[in-house]
């Protein structure tokens, strides 16, 4: 990629930059802890990650973690995977969540929406009261520490309540949407044989109601471990046979009582969807969470208690955790349930201008959609509140930055970040003291060693390579659930480069510091040893206004050959006709490169996806390279299980 300078498309002004909480941490830890004072956010970095522990020792004090029992000392030991962190040390997650309550017992903490994007508050004060009510009862019910808590549950105020009680009694939380079949939640629920299964009736999407009370009898059936099953009438239905209500169990005013544990005592686990077996059951800490995600949302997103936080996202995914921690900071949150396009495509930023977010979160999917569709969002909504938009599953296109800045304001901090659910959190993304670059994420994160490494661990700037993390992070699984001697761990992260974090991406770190994205480096295309991620192919292809989306494939054959096919799903009333053909060959070779020019362009009735809408890339690889069905691809984490259909059956044909 080129090493030139381009002019930034966003500079934060000097005030922006005096008022961020990132430059106030640098000059108290400059202070306190030795930290460079000068150097802006390039100096702090490489201090965060040189003196590992100083930095999260300050990072604790800097947000003022509550340590019942204190820590021997913060990390004790550093190696990957297994590093120790703040050993003998006590924490609570869900204390520091409803901290705000204690001087703003009757601002919003929540925000909830629904289709009919009316914002309902939730106050601290309520929020505190329901929490504690809940916990009382998870004891009540026999519920101990580790034991685990299961929510079948769209993004409403009682997920969020429910979290947060099974964390104060040091219970371990896990979720699903609602939209996800049984099959799919009992390939997650039944690893972690859950005690207490918290469900709705139904969910609304779309301007319809969809009745889940069957689904839920079968959850109910296939999870013998349940010793209580919770019911919230989101249709107004009466609790099943046997099931308890919602407001019974929350109705009491009783004092949250906060179980002290270790911190690295689970906290949640979270579900890569994998590509084959069950779904990769990823456990997170107590203390882990709490850390990064004040570091992450305090310092990285700048958030505090005048911001309100809304990221469009559901219960079945890691960004749902992430926006839940944003209580962490005192940031009210703003929960919607429901479809991202309903009744029309402005939605989400009808609702960031009725909530009065000042970050909004969303796809780069989305955003490109409403570039798609011709939504004007500064001329149709007020988002004069609106500081920072941020976008993540996957690259934001060049395009997507520039409509962003012409269609929103040209003052707008645009954060593209890139994480993980492996660490629910950020490796590289937003920086508010930062410049932004287009097609460019500002900064890796604090903390964070993040690097570009050749296949012989040689680091590489202004080149592609894998994305690696050479010193541990707090928030990085503690282990994965039924895993008991860690292979399977290991194995995901850790067999390429021993004893360093190899995430699966591909990735440019420039000589600026800044940080691009390709796409998954085991979905990369590689012609002639010349690679190149699939989210550039994406990002070229998709500006014809005939193509609704697309999906690159590169095959390695058993001859040696390699066979790129592009799948394009078109507009309605397109023809992929000889013209359109060219264009699309045109493009890839002007804009990209000429190896990069697929050797077929083959018209498909749509991508698939998994559930959190990513395209589904390595799958669909398997399946053209004569995988059968159930051994390319984990059926539960698909969004239409028919789509793949049409990629096998072509794998078949050309036998």
């Amino acid at each position: 990629m080129s090493t030139a300078n381009p002019s930034p498309l966003w500079q934060p002004t000097d005030e922006v930059v005096a008022q961020a909480q990132v430059t106030k941490l640098q000059a108290w830890a400059a202070e306190e802890h030795g930290a460079p004072s000068g150097g802006g956010y390039a100096a702090l970095h490489r201090w965060s990650v040189d003196e590992l522990d100083t930095f999260w020792k300050a990072v604790t004090e800097w947000f003022d973690v509550r340590f019942p029992t204190p820590y021997a000392r913060v990390l004790g030991d550093r190696s990957m995977p297994g590093a120790q962190w703040f050993p003998g040390a006590t924490v609570n997650y869900a204390e520091h969540a409803l901290r705000a309550a204690e001087t703003r017992a009757d601002e919003p903490a929540l925000l909830h929406v629904d289709e009919t994007h009316e914002a309902v508050p939730v106050t601290w004060s309520d929020l505190r009261r329901q929490v504690g009510s809940l916990a009382a009862e998870l004891r009540a019910l026999g519920v101990r520490p580790g034991d685990r808590v299961s929510g079948y549950l769209p993004n409403i105020p009682q997920a969020v309540v429910a979290l947060l009680a099974t964390a104060a009694v040091g219970g371990v939380w896990t979720s699903c949407a609602p939209d996800f079949g049984a099959r799919s939640v009992l390939d997650r629920f039944q690893q972690i044989e859950p005690v207490v299964l918290f469900t709705v009736d139904g969910y609304r999407y779309g301007g319809k109601e969809h009745d889940r009370r069957d689904v839920v009898a079968e959850l109910r059936r296939e999870l013998p471990t349940l010793r209580a099953v919770v019911h919230v009438p989101l249709l107004g239905t009466d609790a099943p046979e046997g099931a308890l209500d919602w407001s019974s169990l929350t109705s009491a005013d009783v004092e949250p009582v906060f179980e002290e544990v270790p911190f690295d005592h689970p906290l949640w686990v979270l579900y890569s969807s994998g590509t084959t077996g069950l779904p990769k059951a990823i456990v997170q800490s107590q203390g882990g969470i709490l850390v990064e995600h004040l570091k992450q949302l305090g310092l990285h997103c700048d958030l505090g208690p005048e911001d309100r936080f809304f990221w469009y996202t559901s219960t079945g995914w890691m960004m749902w955790n992430f926006l839940v921690s944003g209580l962490l900071t005192g940031t009210t949150i703003v929960l919607y349930d429901g479809s991202p396009g309903y009744p029309d495509t402005g939605a989400q930023w009808r609702i960031a201008e009725r909530t009065g977010a000042t970050l909004y979160g969303t796809s780069a999917a989305y955003v490109m959609a409403c570039r798609k569709a011709g939504v004007h969002p500064s001329r149709d909504f007020d988002l004069t509140r609106v500081r920072c938009v941020a976008t993540t599953g996957s690259p934001l296109p060049p395009d997507g930055f520039r409509w962003l800045h012409d269609e929103v304001r040209d003052d707008l901090w645009i954060a593209s970040v890139s994480g993980g659910t492996d660490v629910c959190s950020c490796f590289a993304g937003a920086v508010p003291t930062l410049p932004v670059y287009i097609g460019e994420l500002q900064a890796p994160g604090l903390g964070t060693d993040l690097q570009s490494w050749d296949p012989s661990g040689k680091p590489l700037i202004d080149e592609v390579g894998e994305l690696v993390v050479t010193n541990p992070m707090p928030s990085m699984p503690i282990r994965f659930w039924n895993d008991p001697d860690g292979s399977r761990y290991h194995d995901s992260y850790f067999d390429t480069y021993p004893g360093v974090w190899r995430h699966g991406d591909w990735i440019t770190v420039t000589s600026r510091g800044s940080v691009v994205i390709h796409g998954r480096s085991d979905s990369t295309l590689n012609r002639q040893g010349v690679r190149m991620g699939s989210a550039d192919i994406y990002e070229a292809v998709e500006r014809l206004p005939e193509i609704r989306e697309s999906l690159v494939i590169g095959v390695e054959q058993p001859d040696g050959g390699y066979w790129m096919p592009l799948f394009v799903h078109l507009t309605p009333g397109a023809v992929l006709d000889e013209a359109l053909l060219d264009r699309i060959k045109r493009t890839i070779r002007e804009q990209l490169s000429p190896r990069h020019v697929p050797d077929e362009v083959i018209e498909v009735p749509g991508v698939p996806h998994t559930l959190t809408g990513k395209r589904i890339e390595v799958p669909v690889k398997r399946l053209l390279q004569g995988a059968p069905m159930e051994k390319a691809v984990n059926l539960g984490s698909v969004d239409n299980v028919e789509l793949l259909r049409f990629y096998e059956e072509l794998a078949r044909e050309r036998g």
